[in-house]
């Protein structure tokens, strides 16, 4: 699935269009649609991510997603990690890269749950 691909699904659950989506993040007109043939970018790319609430990893499509994953999949994993974004420990925040670690561990609990779950 492209980055478009992965755009125009969440703009269809948003009911918004392209041009809504760059209007309200600040990105020039039809923009979003030349990602397909120029990667777009990286602050434009961010902007559309946190206007729908989603990770660039998630629109870039770089999750590591098991090959039997489907959308529903990969985006109840996006809507798990996004809620735990503000993760601390001791009363101290986690730095970027303890998040990431944490979100690792996350992500690969996930993957195996949801296989458990299909499987059934």
């Amino acid at each position: 699935m492209t980055l478009v691909t992965r755009i125009k699904q969440l703009a269809e659950e948003k009911k918004v269009t392209f041009a809504e989506v760059e209007r309200a993040v600040g990105i020039s007109n039809g923009q979003i649609r030349r990602w397909d043939r120029v990667s777009p970018k990286s602050e434009n790319l961010k902007k559309v991510a946190d206007y729908f609430g989603v990770t660039t990893d998630f629109l870039l499509g770089s999750n590591q997603a098991p090959k039997w994953a489907n959308t529903d999949d990969l985006f109840e994993l996006d809507k798990m990690l996004n809620s735990n974004v503000n993760m601390a420990y001791g009363g101290e925040t986690l730095t970027e890269q303890e998040k990431q670690r944490v979100k690792d561990v996350l992500t690969g609990l996930f993957w195996e749950f949801r296989k458990r779950d299909k499987e059934k």
